[in-house]
């Protein structure tokens, strides 16, 4: 027999903590996964988070961002030398160009980039300084950038895309609460773990008191995750949401926190995706669409575009409890 304790019941809280859990009000989790808390004392961690949100970024916003960032930082230089006396930037007549803060900037540009200025060069003690200042900052930046380029290609990271509502539908003889999500990248995923708990008010001795309930799972994992899966918890006597109604999630501001884990098989690490669905991301009285399409090749195929795709059911198909949660 072991001798561990069970766990108590006030200390099922995820990890928000108890207090906490009883005075938040609203979601826990965004729908991408990132939880709603704040942390003070610790500054405003500018650096930190600038870094972080370069590395989560798209490809075409981080570009942009780049691209954006060294022409600021040129167009500083450049007003920097026309703020000198004029002729302390030389050369550029030249290249044809006859515009000042042109001239300027290419000279910046070439400069920053370390790509070589042509013709057009420095006049002057200060101008030369400035130069010189700009040819040390110019490759530290390039150094930065490439740096971030490399941490955004090998960091692997999951591109698990949930449906946009869970909804109440049939399954077997009675109910169930299903999502589902499929790998939007090209790379595989195996051994991939769903853990759903939910999180809702009760009345506790007649206090209205957050609980947290693990919710049980057809099944918990999968070993080929190569299409998508549909998270299905059954709702039977024994699940928490046994004689559920629409009024009953909204009255105990019920979510749905999901985490899912894998293996990427690309860079054999563990991998790990997030969301959640507040009690108004849940449909009733509807049932999720095949998403199985014809492949000429009589390949496994499935349409993406179909992962939010719903039936529609008779009304209180879903909305009233079934027999097999009451017997």
């Amino acid at each position: 027999m072991s001798d561990t304790p069970p766990l108590r019941e006030d200390l099922n809280d995820l990890g928000f903590g108890r207090v906490a859990a009883q005075q938040v009000r609203g979601r826990f989790l965004s729908r991408d996964g990132r939880p709603r808390s704040r942390k003070y004392g610790l500054g405003p961690q500018r650096a930190e988070r600038l870094y972080l949100t370069a590395l989560g970024v798209s490809w075409p916003v981080f570009v942009c961002w780049i691209v954006g960032l060294v022409l600021l930082a040129n167009g500083v230089f450049a007003l920097a030398y026309l703020a000198l006396p004029a002729g302390s930037v030389s050369g550029a007549a030249e290249l044809g160009m006859r515009d000042p803060f042109l001239s300027a900037l290419s000279f910046s540009i070439g400069l920053f980039t370390t790509v070589g200025t042509g013709p057009v060069h420095a006049v002057g003690s200060t101008a030369n300084w400035l130069a010189t200042l700009e040819s040390v900052l110019g490759p530290l930046a390039l150094v930065g950038i490439g740096g971030l380029i490399l941490a955004r290609l090998i960091q692997p990271q999951a591109k698990v895309r949930f449906s946009e509502s869970a909804v109440i539908a049939p399954y077997r003889d009675g109910r169930g609460f299903m999502f589902r999500l499929i790998n939007v990248r090209p790379s595989e995923m195996s051994e991939v773990r769903a853990r759903v708990s939910l999180a809702w008010f009760e009345e506790i001795d007649g206090v209205r008191q957050r609980r947290f309930r693990q919710l049980h799972l057809e099944r918990h994992e999968v070993e080929f995750f190569t299409l998508h899966w549909t998270v299905v918890h059954p709702i039977d006597r024994s699940s928490p949401l046994r004689g559920i109604t629409p009024e009953r999630l909204r009255e105990a501001e019920a979510e749905f926190l999901v985490l899912i884990t894998g293996l990427d098989e690309t860079f054999s690490t563990r991998l790990t995706a997030r969301s959640s669905y507040f009690w108004d991301e849940v449909r009733w009285d509807a049932s999720f669409g095949n998403m199985f399409v014809t492949s000429p090749d009589d390949t496994l195929t499935v349409d993406v575009d179909r992962l939010d795709r719903f039936d529609r059911l008779d009304e209180g198909t879903t909305a009233r409890p079934a027999a097999i949660e009451l017997a």
